[in-house]
């Protein structure tokens, strides 16, 4: 018997929390990093990050030629039905998953936080 082939291609995961995740574990990541780890064009990623940023969520400042993001602690879910929780208790778990291709042991930039300082 042939495997059943998936109905869509959606996953659990959305591109917002997957790059925010991102920004956590390292708030000077690059676009192209953001972009290639959730497999999107850089204007896919960027446009996430500017959702991101516009909802209050990311803060985005320039350090040299690099940009420098921050989450914004204490932030909620958008949906009602998880509109009373907070995003970090997220981060925290998708933090905590090694993403594909990264080892424990790569540099962290001065200034990280880890998911449990973040309280977005």
């Amino acid at each position: 018997m042939d495997p059943v082939e998936p109905r869509t291609s959606w996953t659990f995961v959305t591109n917002h929390a997957r790059i925010l995740a991102m920004i956590v574990r390292d708030p000077e990541v690059r676009l192209r990093d953001m972009a290639a780890g959730c497999r999107l064009t850089e204007r896919a990623a960027q446009a996430v990050v500017s959702d991101l940023e516009a909802a209050g969520y990311v803060t985005r400042a320039r350090h040299g030629r690099r940009n420098h993001y921050g989450v914004t602690p204490g932030t909620l879910f958008r949906h009602p039905a998880e509109g009373h929780h907070e995003v970090a208790s997220l981060l925290k778990v998708l933090t905590e998953i090694e993403p594909a291709g990264a080892t424990s042991e790569r540099p962290r930039h001065t200034g990280d936080h880890d998911a449990d300082d973040v309280r977005p």
